[in-house]
């Protein structure tokens, strides 16, 4: 998905940029990168490659001194394409980060390129760079404002984005809020605002002394200055943000809407936990699969009233970061080699297993045979959300090109005999306790070889997150997208 930071200072803003970058390496796999200036229009930046190492050692002395006197930045980490991008263009030079994805990449160039005046260069990954798509599509207004809310408008998809120019940072939140974009500042001893900060992640702020100030609402605009953090274009009414940054790759000390998420994962844990009254005396231990498992699994072992207990520990010294490549056989190499099990809280017992979702389940599946090799009696999951039947089409959760590949899907297919799943074959199985949906389920922890497989109920999962479902996004789990339906979620 990736995650963005950026800092207007009135010191230098080197480490900020930096470290607050870094804070964000959990979301992205792939690119790390840097743009800072002196105020004066030049543009300093480094771009690294963090597929195999994490952002901060890629960064050494040398690259940090090209920075040095910078008193604006921003930084990001990228799941796939190069950032940030330096763009000159009428508005004069810029940098630019975004976070999101473009589905109409084709379309764009078609109909907003087709006079010539623009070409694309960037193709480090064999296609379009989507950001270079963004700084097209802005520069081709009469303001870098205007742009920003053109190329939201045109594309279809999530686009929040930091632009750097002239020593000032324009803050943009997609349209329709689907990933956080927060604000804080940093004070003196005397209460003056010595820095502005953006984030995605709030966790990127304590260590900074940096506190959060405003969030930005659906498709807002701010112009970040030492001075104000100016509205530039105010927030629309439609907000849908992603339910996955409370489920999986939010950071446990972030916050978004005002809701902790590591909070919000033990509340989500202990309904799960109500739901399970006949399991009460049949179980030895609870634990989570690492790392955002664990939360879930410890709201529904305090609320249990069993044991949390590690059957499962992740290996970090050499894996610290959240290493997620595209290739599958290697995904699943590096989650066997992460994990460890704990052999004396596995032989002999029933277990139950808390994990964030179930996805395409080879992994899981894996993990279950060597717990049961291990001498486990009963495996029992949970999955603290409900069966994924559509791939993202807005923050690329899945990372998967084919949505025959998700678990249910698979399952569904099974049941009907065919794999052209149509809406309305899909509708019954999204039904929670149906017919349909228990033989989805059923077919998935037969596969998987549990003991007992449950998905936590949708209603149950936005009651434990805390905000009002109409502002959370779930296409993933019921195919509900309202930029396709404006009747029902119209951006002002």
């Amino acid at each position: 998905m990736g995650g963005f930071f950026g800092v207007v200072s009135s010191a230098e803003c080197v480490e900020d940029i930096y470290y607050g970058t870094d804070y964000h390496s959990h979301l992205g796999t792939r690119r790390g990168g840097m743009a800072m200036s002196t105020g004066d229009g030049v543009i300093r930046r480094r771009i690294h490659d963090i597929s195999n190492t994490p952002f901060r050692t890629k960064f050494g002395a040398e690259s940090l001194a090209l920075f040095s006197g910078c008193t604006s930045g921003i930084g990001v980490i990228s799941d796939d394409d190069d950032q940030p991008l330096v763009v000159t263009s009428k508005f004069g030079t810029f940098a630019i980060i975004t976070v999101g994805k473009i589905n109409n990449i084709d379309e764009i160039i078609k109909n907003e390129m087709a006079d010539g005046l623009s070409h694309l260069s960037e193709y480090g990954s064999g296609e379009p760079n989507p950001t270079e798509i963004a700084a097209i599509l802005i520069s081709r207004k009469n303001s870098i404002v205007e742009g920003i809310a053109h190329a939201q408008q045109i594309i279809d998809g999530s686009l929040s984005l930091l632009i750097l120019h002239q020593g000032v940072i324009y803050a943009a939140r997609d349209r329709f809020g689907r990933t956080p974009v927060v604000l804080g500042v940093r004070k003196d001893d005397s209460g003056s605002i010595t820095a502005r900060a953006v984030t995605m992640e709030t966790s990127a702020f304590p260590n900074l002394d940096i506190e959060p100030d405003v969030e930005l609402g659906p498709g807002e605009i701010r112009m970040l200055t030492l001075k104000e953090a100016k509205v530039m274009k105010p927030c629309g009414s439609c907000m849908k943000i992603c339910t996955f940054f409370w489920v999986y790759y939010g950071y446990p000390s972030s916050c978004y809407e005002g809701i902790n998420t590591e909070s919000a994962r033990y509340r989500n844990g202990a309904s799960m936990a109500d739901q399970d009254e006949e399991y009460k005396g049949k179980i030895d231990s609870i634990c989570g699969i690492p790392d955002s498992g664990i939360p879930h699994a410890i709201g529904y072992a305090n609320r249990f009233g069993r044991p949390y207990q590690r059957s499962f520990v992740k290996y970090t010294p050499t894996w610290a970061r959240s290493f997620m490549p595209p290739n599958q056989s290697m995904r699943e190499k590096v989650a066997k080699m992460k994990l460890i099990p704990v052999e004396s809280q596995i032989a002999g017992k029933k277990l139950l297993f808390c994990d964030d979702s179930i996805v395409r389940g080879t992994q899981l599946g894996d993990t279950v045979k060597r717990i049961y090799e291990k001498g486990a009696v009963e495996v029992h999951m949970r999955s603290a959300c409900p069966p994924l039947l559509y791939g993202c089409r807005f923050l690329n959760f899945s990372r998967s090109r084919n949505e025959q590949e998700l678990a249910a899907r698979k399952a569904i297919s099974e049941l009907e005999g065919t794999e052209e799943l149509t809406p309305e074959i899909l509708a019954k199985y999204q039904v929670f306790g149906s017919k349909e949906y228990n033989a989805m389920v059923n077919v998935i922890r037969k596969k998987l070889n549990f003991t007992t497989l449950k998905f936590q109920q949708l209603d149950k999962l936005l009651e434990a997150i805390g905000i009002p479902k109409e502002n959370l996004c779930t296409y993933c789990w019921n195919g509900c997208d309202p930029s396709v339906d404006e009747k029902k979620c119209k951006d002002e």
